[in-house]
């Protein structure tokens, strides 16, 4: 750790350090915002759903928008908005006693999450590169899910389904919190640039249609849809209804998985980047694939014995393997698309990235909610394993057409689009 702290630029410095705190707020509000808004203002259960689904909507929509800006304008400004756009986002739930209210409200957080990926992600890249820089969204991961799951311990302990000040008081917390990040946008890193200088020779700067041209783009993308549609898109949807309907455990055992997941991520990220320093990233997804297939099947055993001690430990195994496989997921997925953009085009790069991984968690909980929800619970596990195997395969096939410097081979850091490998 302290080889990889040194190694950090002071701008890489400061956005690492106050991660932890930045995603505090966010964690306070992530697991109580649909009981806010039912049980607290008393929305319909079925428009506070809605609600919840527009913040991803909203995110998908704007990612492509966001990226292009990104690249013409640099990330440091689109972010601020994005900032700004949240701070009145939270600020406006935390007072949202009607509907109309709460539609503006989650629409302006799903600006700033639509943006907020591709745009963090490029400052990153920009201020770092090689096996640093795949470092340091392993470690960025980890201390994101430190802040959120210390957060959510806060805020489960905090609010009072009775008393509507204790949501008031966590959503204000979670404006304030960004407060962080555009005090650092503004000061310390105000002179970061992530837009490349215009250049008369370039004469292209790759629309989407044209990035995904690219062969190990458009398989990258796939990856990432596929692995976040069995991974994250079923975490908060498919899991715990599994883990409720089927498999029979309590909520607290729920509640303990989750505790554990965030655990094994926080324990367990520095080892594994150790341990995949210097291998093939592709490699390393593959072994991902793996980990969660056999995750997925100690939760399928939990539903042939369901409302026993067996099935609420096979519960929580399951989130502590599945966590083992997203600590080697966060540190590969961002670090190849970056290393696969240029200065150019990181913010569209990016941006996929953003789109691909919003698509699978939108994409995720309906599959989820049909299976489970006509009662083909055994179907549900079957497509998970199936899922995780086809990523493997995703895996193979995209190692084929992946440049060696994007995985991981070499250390490489392009500023000019025609220095880019040709696709194959």
């Amino acid at each position: 750790m302290r080889s990889f702290w040194n190694a950090l630029p002071t701008e890489g410095r400061w956005l690492l350090s106050t991660v932890a705190i930045q995603t505090l707020g966010r964690g306070m509000t992530l697991p109580f915002t649909i009981i806010y808004l039912h049980e607290v203002r008393g929305f319909d259960l079925g428009f506070s759903g809605a609600l919840m689904s527009l913040i991803a909507i909203t995110g998908l929509f704007v990612t492509g928008p966001g990226g292009t800006l990104i690249d013409r304008f640099g990330a440091r400004r689109v972010l601020i908005v994005g900032l700004l756009s949240m701070i009145a986002g939270c600020t406006l739930l935390a007072y949202a006693t009607h509907p109309a209210v709460a539609t503006v409200a989650v629409v302006l957080i799903g600006v700033n999450f639509g943006v907020s990926w591709p745009g963090f992600n490029a400052l990153i890249a920009s201020v770092v590169d090689g096996e640093v820089r795949q470092q340091y969204f392993g470690v960025n991961f980890a201390l994101v899910n430190l802040g959120i799951g210390v957060g959510g311990i806060i805020g489960g302990f905090f609010v009072d389904v009775t008393e509507p000040s204790t949501f008031t008081t966590i959503f204000l917390i979670d404006a304030a919190t960004s407060l962080i990040p555009l005090a650092l946008l503004l000061g310390p890193l105000r002179h970061v640039r992530t837009q490349a200088e215009p250049d008369p020779a370039v004469t292209t700067e790759g629309g989407y249609r044209e990035i995904l041209r690219r062969p190990a783009v458009l398989w990258m993308t796939l990856l990432t849809f596929f692995s976040v549609f069995i991974g994250y898109g079923q975490i908060e949807a498919g899991f715990p209804a599994y883990a409720r309907q089927i498999a029979q455990v309590s909520t607290a055992v729920v509640g303990i998985s989750f505790a554990v997941n965030t655990a094994v991520i926080v324990l367990l990220q520095f080892a594994v980047l150790r341990l995949i320093n210097g291998r093939r990233r592709t490699r390393v997804m593959q072994v991902m694939a793996l980990i969660w297939a056999v995750s997925w099947v100690m939760l399928g055993a939990a539903g042939l014995l369901p409302d026993s001690v067996t099935a609420a430990i096979a519960v929580i195994a399951f989130m502590g393997v599945f966590a083992f496989g997203e600590t080697m997921m966060q540190p590969t997925i961002p670090a190849i698309y970056n290393d696969l953009a240029t200065d150019r085009t990181r913010g569209r790069y990016n941006a996929l990235n953003s789109a691909a991984f919003q698509g699978g968690a939108i994409l995720g909980p309906l599959v989820a909610g049909v299976l489970l929800g006509v009662g083909v619970s055994g179907w549900f596990i079957a497509v998970m394993v199936a899922g995780s195997l086809a990523v493997g395969v995703l895996a193979m096939v995209l190692e084929r057409v992946l440049p060696e410097a994007a995985n991981g081979g070499v250390e490489v850091h392009r500023t000019d689009e025609v220095e880019r490998t040709p696709p194959v």
